[in-house]
C-alpha cells in the first residue's frame, strides 16, 4: 500500500460525504430515493440485511453482519433482527426499548458496540446516506420542514412518510432566519459518529445523587440567559443530552436497570410517544433506537418491583446466553488473542478447543435423555455425530432447558486465565495441559465459588482432560502413518473392490496367483465393525457406498475415503487400531534405539509440518501419548 495514494483516496471520499444543498434539492433526491427518509429502526435493519443472510440445513438464519464478531448466538441474533424487521415496518413494536439480558461476559456490550460501529460505517456508504437540517442540534430529518397540512398530499403523491416535528431551534430559525421559506433551508449529509456525538449516544449510570437528568436531555446555557433574556428561548438551551444527539440513530443505555427512577421515567414518554421532555419546551420529537443491557439478577429484581410495570411493558427482552457450541467458543478466543499484541508465544493445536470444551461443559444442564452424558451432549450441540442420536435429538436437547447458557464459566474468565499462562516469563509455547492447569488454578483462587460449585467445575476439568487424551492419541497415531492419505486410499480401494464383488456376486482375481477368489469378508467386516455396522446391515451399507460412487461419477466427481463420513471414520479407526502397538512401543520407550528415534523424529516433523505444532509442543504431545498408552 502506498500511504500517500491511500490518504488522497480517503480525503477524496471524505469530501464526497460533505454534500450540502437546499431543502428543494434534498426533496428532489428523496423523491427518487424514498429510503433516504427512513426512520432509525429501518436504517438499522437495512444495515444488517444489506450484508446478506444465509440459512443452514436446520433452517437457522446467519446474518453476515455479525460474522467474525459474534459467535454461537444465532437464536438471539434472529430475535434481534426480527425486532428491527418489525420495527422497520413501523409496527407498534418499534415503540419499545430493546433490553439485552444475559450473564457477564456473554457478549451484550460487544453486540451493542457492533451495532454502533456498523451504523457509523453504514452512514458513510451510499446505501446508508443520511441527510439532516444544517445546524440542527438534533440532526433532524429535513422533511419535518413540510407543514402538517401538506403532509397527507406528499404521502399520497410521492409515497413519502413523514413523522415528527421541528425541534425548537429549527422552528425558530425557520421563522427568524428564513422567513418561513422552507425551500431555502440548508441541508447537509451527515455521518454518524459516537466520538463526534452525531446519531449515536451512550449513557452510563453513576451515583444518582450527583448525576443529573441533563446528561440525557440537555441543559440551560447560563452564559446566554442575559443575551436572550429567557430560559425558554431555544438559543439559551443546549440540546446536547444523549437522547438529543442520538436522534436518527441509536442510544445505548448501559446497565439501565441500575439507574435512578428519574432517569427511567424519562424513557417512558420517549419509548411510547417518541418525545423528549426538555427544559421549558414542549415535547420534542426524537426518532432513535434505545438499546440497553443488564444481567439476570438485576432484571429479576426489576421485574419483582410492581412500580416498574409500566416501563417493563415497554421493553422487548432478548436473552443473550453464553455460547453452547465448542467450535464457536474457540472462535471467540481466537478473535480475542488475534486482537492482542501477543506474537512470541506459540499456541499448540487444540489448546483453545480444550479450554472451550471446559467452558461449554460448565454451562450445560444435565439431560433427562437416557444415556445422554454432558460429553455426548456437548458433541451433539457442536455438530458432531454421536452413535445412536439424530438431528431430532439435537433439537430436543436445545429445547429441554430454555434458560441453558445463562450461567457457567464466562469467556472472560477463560481468556483471563489463558492470558496469565501466556505472559509467564520464559514461556514460548502453551499446550492443552497448560490451559487446563491454569483454568484449574484459577478455580482454586476464585473467591466467588462455593465448595459444591468448585467441586463440580474441577470434575469437568477432569472430564475435559479425558476428551483431550483421546484427541491426543488420535493426533499422534495419525502422524505415525507416514503416508496417511495413501494408506487410507489404498485400504479404501481394497474395501471397494471386495464390496463391489460381494454386491454383484462375483469373484476377485488374486494379484499373485491369478486365481479367482471370494470377496474378503474378514477385511470388509474389520472396517465396518469400527462404526457399528451389524451383520444384518452390512449389505445395505455396501450397496449405499456403491450408489454414492455411481452418483459422484455421473457428476464427474471422484470418490475417495473422505466422500462418505461413516466410511472415513471406519477407515481411520481401522488404520489407527492397527498402528496402536507401534505407537505405544515407540513413544513410551525411555531409551529409544536408533530406529525408534528416527521414527519419533519423523513423527515430530510431520506434526510440525502438517498439524501446526512447534518443536516444543510436538515433543510434549509425543511424551504425553506415550504415557497414556503405557497405562
Amino acid at each position: 500500500m502506498d500511504f500517500w495514494e491511500r490518504l488522497d483516496a480517503f480525503q477524496s471520499h471524505e469530501s464526497e460525504l460533505r454534500w450540502q444543498g437546499t431543502f428543494r434539492e434534498y426533496f428532489n433526491r428523496v423523491r427518487e430515493q424514498p429510503r433516504l427518509a427512513r426512520l432509525s429502526h429501518a436504517r438499522i435493519y437495512d444495515m444488517i440485511a444489506d450484508q446478506g443472510v444465509r440459512t443452514d440445513g436446520g433452517g437457522v438464519h446467519h446474518y453476515q453482519f455479525f460474522d467474525n464478531e459474534i459467535f454461537g448466538l444465532e437464536h438471539a441474533l434472529e430475535q434481534l433482527v426480527e425486532y428491527f424487521h418489525s420495527s422497520a415496518q413501523r409496527l407498534e413494536v418499534r415503540k419499545r426499548i430493546l433490553l439485552l439480558m444475559g450473564p457477564v461476559g456473554g457478549g451484550k456490550s460487544t453486540l451493542v458496540g457492533l451495532l454502533k460501529r456498523g451504523l457509523e460505517a453504514y452512514s458513510r456508504m451510499e446505501g446508508g446516506a443520511t441527510y439532516a437540517i444544517r445546524h440542527c442540534p438534533m440532526h433532524e430529518e429535513p422533511l419535518h420542514l413540510i407543514p402538517e397540512a401538506l403532509r397527507g398530499e406528499v404521502h399520497r403523491d410521492y409515497d413519502l412518510y413523514i413523522e415528527g416535528d421541528l425541534c425548537p431551534v429549527c422552528r425558530q430559525r425557520l421563522v427568524e432566519v428564513y422567513g418561513g421559506h422552507i425551500d431555502n433551508v440548508p441541508v447537509e449529509r451527515i455521518t454518524f459518529s459516537e466520538k463526534n456525538r452525531v446519531g449515536i449516544g451512550t449513557f452510563s449510570p453513576s451515583d444518582p445523587k450527583s448525576q443529573d437528568i441533563s446528561e440525557l436531555t440537555g441543559s440551560i446555557d447560563l452564559s446566554t440567559i442575559g443575551e436572550y433574556g429567557s430560559e425558554s428561548d431555544p438559543r439559551a438551551y443546549r440540546f446536547d443530552g444523549e437522547l438529543n444527539i442520538a436522534n436518527r440513530g441509536l442510544m445505548e443505555f448501559i446497565e439501565m436497570l441500575k439507574s435512578d427512577e428519574k432517569f427511567l421515567y424519562g424513557l417512558l414518554t420517549l419509548s411510547q410517544e417518541q418525545n423528549i421532555k426538555t427544559g421549558r419546551f414542549s415535547m420534542i420529537y426524537a426518532d432513535e433506537v434505545i438499546v440497553s443491557h443488564t444481567n439476570e439478577a438485576e432484571y429479576l429484581r426489576f421485574v419483582e418491583n410492581k412500580k416498574n410495570e409500566a416501563l417493563r411493558d415497554r421493553m422487548i427482552l432478548v436473552r443473550i446466553p453464553y455460547n453452547l457450541t465448542v467450535s464457536d467458543e474457540t472462535r471467540i478466543y481466537q478473535k480475542l488473542i488475534a486482537e492482542s499484541g501477543l506474537k512470541d508465544v506459540h499456541l499448540a493445536p487444540h489448546t483453545l478447543r480444550v479450554a472451550s470444551m471446559f467452558a461449554v461443559l460448565s454451562r450445560l444442564k444435565e439431560s433427562k435423555k437416557q444415556g445422554m452424558s454432558l460429553i455426548k451432549k456437548m458433541r451433539l450441540l457442536d455438530g458432531q455425530a454421536v452413535e445412536g442420536y439424530t438431528a431430532k435429538d439435537v433439537r430436543e436437547l436445545r429445547e429441554e432447558h430454555p434458560a441453558e447458557g445463562m450461567d457457567g464459566i464466562s469467556p472472560r474468565y477463560v481468556i483471563n486465565r489463558l492470558s496469565t499462562a501466556l505472559v509467564r516469563p520464559g514461556v514460548k509455547c502453551i499446550n492443552p495441559l497448560d490451559a487446563l492447569k491454569t483454568l484449574k488454578d484459577g478455580l482454586e483462587q476464585h473467591t466467588g465459588l462455593g465448595d459444591d460449585e468448585r467441586e463440580r467445575l474441577l470434575n469437568l476439568i477432569y472430564e475435559t482432560r479425558k476428551e483431550f487424551d483421546e484427541m491426543a492419541k488420535i493426533e499422534v497415531q495419525k502422524a505415525f502413518v507416514y503416508s496417511f492419505e495413501e494408506s487410507a486410499q489404498a485400504l479404501l480401494n481394497n474395501y471397494l473392490d471386495n464390496a463391489e464383488a460381494y454386491v454383484n456376486k462375483t469373484k476377485l482375481t488374486d494379484p499373485i496367483t491369478d486365481e479367482e477368489v471370494e470377496p474378503d469378508e474378514k477385511l470388509m467386516r474389520s472396517i465396518e465393525e469400527q462404526i457399528g455396522i451389524t451383520e444384518n446391515a452390512k449389505r445395505a451399507f455396501r450397496e449405499e457406498i456403491l450408489i454414492r460412487i455411481s452418483t459422484l461419477a455421473r457428476h464427474d466427481q471422484r470418490f475417495d475415503y473422505r466422500s462418505h463420513s461413516g466410511l472415513r471414520q471406519a477407515i481411520e479407526t481401522k488404520l489407527f487400531n492397527d498402528l496402536k502397538n507401534v505407537v505405544k512401543v515407540t513413544t513410551s520407550t525411555r531409551t529409544p534405539d536408533q530406529e525408534q528415534l528416527r521414527k519419533l523424529n519423523d513423527v515430530a516433523g510431520r506434526l510440525m509440518d502438517h498439524d501446526g505444532y512447534c518443536a516444543e509442543c510436538s515433543q510434549a504431545i509425543l511424551q504425553y501419548v506415550g504415557t497414556l498408552l503405557s497405562r
